[in-house]
């Protein structure tokens, strides 16, 4: 024979154990794996947690929304220039240079410089923020009544620098040279003038910063021109009187007394040359005259004189030749031709010595002069060395006037660039747009805000539907029962408003009125599993761990099921406290209960009261009955039950509570099996724990566990097991 779950509950001889409260295997857990189907029920039995926490963060975005005070963007732009055209160069080299084009550690520069404390302060002071009343300090500042007189001003200043500074920003748009200047205020007036005052001031406020920054150097450079031209003046001077006090008088080619030396040197070596060569001459010429040649000396024979006497002497040397061979020695012609020829050779004889007078002279004037020359070269040479000795102080007051010159006019060549170029500043930057008033408030965006919140309330709505599941300790289906407790699932009992088709009925009446409805058909369930799970079993006790679970009413349907069937049944009120059974039944004041027969005052029969509708017999409790729990878990109820099981097909029992009443245990050890019935969704898990640990397992029998109370119309988000198809077959029960 294949076991199965049925068989776990099934003991021999009839009687069925008492099982403990220890959960099984998850089987879904087993398979390793998640169960999109079971996350998606989870999230169908929460949809409710979910839509309230999504719809409470949406109202409470669109509160915080609706209390957010509006403010306004307003949007300036401005962009750099990347070329910047010189219209002044200063020099040959200025215009071949190209002008670098911003980097972009440059722009990202140029937007830390537009939010910058200075800029912003500038903004502040050229839109005259320091007097607005907003920033003005209470008047009743401690710290501002002992203040000095302008401090107020100054902590306005403040306080409106920080107001800007907090609301400003800047930004590049994109990779390109320009910047959006972004402001933000309640006042969209507002937010458009100090955004277009910011724009302005980066622009046309640093060109005019920077020609006042040039207006001012060329005037501290104007000062300092003329310091320095007073200074080169004086050192220039200073040169000049060394020069003259020391002698050290020079022109372009040198000192005077340096150009004299040279001329001396000059005209020494031309004098020495003249004399040597005057001396030599006239040494030749004495060498000659010595050696009997008064006509050979070289200097007479360049004599013109000479040369024409010595023309005659030889005209007269010729005829006086001729004369001697043609006539004797004395004859008259012969004589006066020598004659003649004699005073000839004595005219040139003292022409002669007239010459070599001549080059004596000269040679004596060539050594005079030579003497003369080196002598004035070296009076100038004494000169140029004390000359040389001075020229140290020279040198040092030279190289201050030529320092203090170069200075002079490098601030010369300065000043005339930035007088050339004073009044062609170009601007870094241009306004691209101006900032419009903004028409529509930026914050709080509502748009954005719902966005947020709908994703917000979506996640947290979620959290909260897997979170509210995850600690729900409630009972929804067969299988938690089954799996979670370890006990025998019976069946599901809905509620009559769930699966009704007509308006309110008593539940007890519904069974009757439609014996073809799924209400009824789930009470035939109930007896068929306690059936199946039972052997022999006459007597069925009807409990619950809590109050207000459905038990009465399950006593009553399944007692009233199970008489229409034909079945003598018997149904008795147990539940000392609440008498729910006997409130069941309308009128009987006065008539005997289930105390009286055990206390044997009076008869069964007397104390039955049968339902005309089913013939089900029932054993209330008197109106006047006191609590003797004694009776009931004593003797007296075994021999009533005894005599029950004689007379009727099945006895159902509706007891207490067992958690808080302690004699539910001891009545539910007298019955052959034991039911208890869990509120669906609201019974704990850890009550019914708590319960069934209380039962001694070998004095109750338990046939299992039933839920009561179920909506079927929300059950298939829950289970996947025979209540989960109920819209399946709802038609079967038409």
């Amino acid at each position: 024979m294949v076991n199965t779950a049925i068989d776990f509950y099934r003991a021999p001889a009839g009687i069925v154990p008492a099982t403990p409260a220890e959960p099984r295997a998850n089987s879904a857990a087993a398979t390793d794996r998640i169960d999109l189907r079971r996350l998606l029920a989870m999230f169908r039995r929460r949809v409710g947690v979910f839509l309230g926490v999504l719809l409470g963060v949406l109202a409470v975005g669109m509160v915080i929304t609706a209390l957010q005070p509006r403010t306004y963007q307003a949007r300036a732009e401005v962009t750099l220039n990347s070329k910047l055209q010189p219209v002044a160069p200063t020099s040959t080299n200025d215009r071949s240079d190209q002008p670098a084009i911003p980097s972009e550690s440059f722009v990202d520069t140029q937007v830390s410089v537009i939010t910058s404390e200075a800029n912003t302060a500038a903004v502040v002071d050229a839109l005259g923020l320091a007097r607005d009343p907003r920033f003005a300090p209470p008047a009743g500042d401690a710290k501002s009544a002992g203040a000095k007189p302008g401090s107020g001003q100054a902590s306005a200043r403040d306080a409106a620098i920080a107001y800007l500074g907090k609301n400003v920003s800047a930004q590049r748009i994109g990779t390109t040279y320009g910047i959006a200047i972004t402001f933000e205020s309640r006042d969209p007036q507002e937010a458009a003038r100090i955004a277009n005052a910011f724009a302005e001031q980066y622009t046309l406020g640093a060109l005019e910063n920077k020609r006042t920054g040039a207006r001012d150097t060329t005037s501290v450079i104007a000062t300092r021109l003329e310091q320095l031209r007073q200074q080169a003046l004086a050192d220039s001077a200073a040169v000049q009187r060394y020069r003259i006090a020391h002698n050290l008088l020079s022109t372009t080619q040198g000192t005077l007394t340096e150009q004299e030396i040279s001329s001396y040197n000059q005209e020494v070596t031309a004098a020495r040359a003249q004399a040597s060569e005057d001396a030599a001459r006239l040494e030749a010429a004495q060498r000659q005259l010595q050696a009997g040649g008064s006509g050979g000396v070289g200097e007479a024979s360049l004599s013109p004189v000479i040369g024409q006497m010595r023309a005659q002497q030889a005209g007269l040397a010729a005829e006086f030749a001729a004369l001697s061979s043609r006539y004797g020695p004395q004859h008259p012609e012969v004589l006066r031709s020598k004659a003649q020829l004699d005073a000839i050779n004595r005219q040139i004889a003292a022409e002669t010595q007239r010459v070599l007078a001549s080059l004596e002279a000269k040679a004596r004037v060539s050594q005079q002069r030579l003497s003369s020359l080196a002598g004035s070269l070296d009076a100038s040479r004494g000169a140029l060395a004390q000359n040389n000795a001075a020229q140290v102080g020279l040198d040092d007051l030279q190289k201050r006037a030529e320092t203090s010159n170069a200075l002079y006019e490098s601030y010369l060549n300065r000043y005339k660039e930035l007088t050339a170029r004073e009044g062609t500043e170009q601007a870094d930057a241009d306004m691209l747009h101006r900032a419009d008033v903004p028409r529509n408030p930026s914050s709080p965006h509502i748009l954005i805000n719902a966005v947020l919140a709908l994703a917000l309330g979506t996640g947290l709505g979620i959290a909260a539907a897997f979170l509210t599941e995850m600690t729900f300790t409630g009972l929804t289906t067969g299988e938690d029962i089954e799996e979670r407790l370890g006990v025998r699932y019976l069946c599901a009992i809905p509620t009559l408003q769930s699966v009704a088709k007509r308006g309110e009925r008593v539940p007890a009446s519904a069974l009757l009125e439609d014996p073809r409805s799924v209400f009824a058909e789930s009470f035939r369930s109930l007896r068929a599993s306690i059936a199946m799970n039972t052997t022999e079993a006459r007597i069925i006790a009807i409990t619950s761990a809590l109050p207000e679970e459905g038990k009465t009413t399950t006593s009553i349907c399944l007692a009233r099921s199970m008489a229409a069937a034909g079945d003598r049944i018997l149904l008795i009120d147990g539940d000392l406290r609440r008498q729910g059974v006997s409130r069941f039944l309308r009128g009987g004041e006065g008539r005997p209960g289930l105390m009286e027969v055990l206390h044997g005052t009076a008869s069964l029969d007397d104390a039955l009261v049968v339902d005309p509708a089913t013939g089900l017999s029932i054993l209330p409790l008197s109106a006047d009955n006191t609590d003797r729990s004694e009776l009931v878990t004593g003797e007296e109820m075994d021999r009533l039950l005894a005599t029950a099981r004689e007379r009727f097909d099945a006895v159902i029992i509706d007891t207490a509570p067992v958690l808080p009443i302690a004699d539910a245990r001891l009545l539910l050890g007298k019955a052959d099996a034991s039911v208890f019935v869990v509120r669906w969704r609201k019974t704990p898990e850890q009550a019914l724990r708590a319960a069934l640990r209380l039962l001694p397992i070998d004095r109750v029998q338990l046939a299992g566990v039933a839920l009561t109370r179920v909506d079927m119309r929300k059950q298939p988000r829950f289970d996947y097991g025979e209540t989960a198809f109920y819209r399946s077959y709802e038609s079967y029960y038409a």
